[in-house]
């Protein structure tokens, strides 16, 4: 391994790291030097149970190889008593890896509040929970990275996954506000859409693809996301299989109307092609660049 990027003396809290995306993070980060907060509660994809025995498993190994690490089986609704766990064990937190998740697949006609709420409540108020923890210490030292973990149900939408990719998508819009928030904390926040043959996918992807898509295929990306090395925040990647690639919003040059004359739903009809043409889109970074064109229909018309 090229050990040029080091993360020695940093601690990285990866949440759900029993099993699948997570061990693989916790194992990588450790193999760069980090000194790792395991976490995880041991339930089922399902988010049913818990077993301590998970996160167990991987401090094992991260010692056996000759890392630092250590066990938390909080669940993620209790993240303050996982940052704890990170500052009374190793004095300090610097990265942040929210992974932990579960999945309640139904069509939305048969889904049942449960369905929603639980899945909400792990991936969305859970890494709320934990971020919320850790923000006061990273910006009291000025530094730290947070990376949250999208999915392409969120990006593109799913059959049988409303409740999870909303709640994956919002974690994007999460993303996007904490970053500009924390940029002059020095905080970074990115997040990432992977794919990875784990038991949340296992059962989903043909057999064939699903032992080529390892985890480990995913966790470079998400350790050089949380070094030093990497100054880009707000970033959303996808992720798996060997490749790595950046997705950003685009918007058409869409069409001005009269704000003054006002337009009736005929007009946006009779110009829906042009509003839908993204010949020449553009890509704003935030929301104040996203109002330049509306601005700019503004002063057209004064």
């Amino acid at each position: 391994m090229n050990d040029s990027l080091r993360l020695d003396d940093k601690v990285v809290i990866v949440t759900g790291a029993g099993g699948g995306l997570g061990q693989a993070h916790a194992l990588l980060f450790a193999r760069h030097g980090a000194r790792v907060v395991v976490n995880d509660l041991g339930g089922s994809t399902h988010g049913e149970g818990a077993s301590t025995s998970a996160a167990d498993r991987v401090v094992a190994q991260i010692r056996e190889a000759g890392g630092t690490a250590v066990a938390n089986h909080d669940s993620v609704s209790d993240g303050q008593r996982i940052v704890e766990q990170a500052l009374d064990t190793f004095g300090r937190v610097d990265v942040l890896v929210n992974n932990a998740g579960i999945l309640r697949d139904k069509t939305f006609h048969k889904m049942e509040d449960s369905d929603w709420e639980q899945v909400y409540q792990v991936h969305v108020a859970g890494a709320y929970k934990v971020t919320r923890a850790a923000w006061p210490h990273l910006r009291e030292q000025n530094a730290g990275r947070v990376i949250f973990t999208s999915s392409t149900s969120g990006i593109y939408g799913n059959f049988g996954q409303a409740n999870y990719g909303m709640a994956k998508l919002g974690l994007y819009g999460l993303t996007r506000t904490l970053a500009i928030e924390g940029r002059k904390h020095g905080i970074l926040v990115n997040a990432i859409a992977p794919t990875g043959g784990t038991r949340m996918t296992e059962g989903l992807l043909p057999p064939q693809v699903f032992e080529q898509l390892k985890p480990e295929l995913v966790s470079p990306l998400v350790v050089y996301l949380g070094s030093e090395q990497c100054q880009d925040s707000g970033g959303l990647y996808e992720v798996g299989g060997g490749w790595v690639g950046k997705v950003r919003w685009e918007r058409s040059l869409g069409v001005g109307f009269n704000p003054h004359e006002g337009f009736s739903a005929e007009d946006v009809a009779a110009n829906w092609e042009r509003i839908s043409d993204f010949a020449d889109a553009v890509h704003p970074r935030d929301s104040l660049e996203a109002l330049q064109q509306m601005m700019a229909n503004l002063q057209k018309y004064q």
